[in-house]
C-alpha cells in the first residue's frame, strides 16, 4: 500500500516514493522510503495500520491515515526523504485519504453500520464538508478535468468473519460528487 511522493520536481523528494506497510492488526505499521536506485529504508514506525498518504505541493509535508487510531498524522519531510516532527494532524478517521487546493483532507470513513462518509477536514480537525453515503466508504481521489470531482470507493462490510459472503455479494461502487475546491499534492 502506499503512494508516489509525487512527480520528478527537482525537489527533495524526486521520483521517491513513501509505501505504507501493516504488518498485522497487532503490530505497528511502518513508512518506508524507496529511491530511484531501489535502495529501501524505515522512515516512521509505531503506526496503527498506516493507510491512505498524501504530500502537500511543496513536498514538505506527509499525512497519513491512520485507521485504527481514528487520526490524520502528519510529518516534516526531509530534504533526503526522512520524515521529522510526528504530530496529530487531525482527530478524524481516516481510510483512504486526498489534499485539496485549501490544503484541507478529503477522508474516507470505514466503521460499523450500513452507512460511510467521506469528510473535508481541515488541519486541526474542523469539518468544512461532509457527504453521507449509503455504505461504508474506503477511499477517496478527487479527479476529472478540472480535479472538482471526488471519487469514492464504496461497498458494504460484513465483517472479516464473512469475507465468502462479501465476495459474493458484490457491493462495491464508485460514487462521484462535485466538489468546489480542486485537487492538489501527490497523489
Amino acid at each position: 500500500m502506499g503512494a508516489p511522493a509525487g512527480p520528478s520536481t527537482g525537489s527533495r523528494t524526486d521520483a521517491c516514493s513513501l509505501l505504507a506497510a501493516n504488518w498485522s492488526a497487532s503490530s505497528p505499521g511502518k513508512i518506508a522510503l524507496v529511491t530511484p536506485d531501489g535502495e529501501a529504508r524505515e522512515v516512521a514506525d509505531g503506526l496503527a495500520f498506516p493507510n491512505g498518504m498524501v504530500v502537500t505541493p511543496d513536498n514538505a509535508t506527509l499525512v497519513v491515515a491512520e485507521s485504527f487510531a481514528r487520526r490524520l498524522t502528519a510529518f516534516d519531510i526531509g530534504p533526503d526523504g526522512s520524515l521529522s516532527n510526528r504530530r496529530v494532524w487531525a482527530d478524524v478517521t481516516g481510510d483512504g485519504i486526498c489534499l485539496d487546493a485549501d490544503g484541507a483532507v478529503w477522508t474516507s470513513e470505514v466503521g460499523p453500520g450500513d452507512g460511510g462518509v467521506c469528510l473535508r477536514v481541515r488541519e486541526g480537525g474542523e469539518v468544512l464538508d461532509r457527504i453521507e453515503l449509503d455504505r461504508p466508504c474506503y477511499a477517496c481521489m478527487l479527479g476529472d478535468d478540472d480535479g472538482t470531482t471526488l471519487f469514492m470507493v464504496v461497498a458494504k462490510w460484513f465483517g472479516p468473519d464473512r469475507m465468502e459472503e462479501l465476495i459474493q455479494a458484490k457491493t462495491g461502487q464508485i460514487v462521484a460528487a462535485g466538489v468546489a475546491v480542486p485537487r492538489a499534492g501527490w497523489p
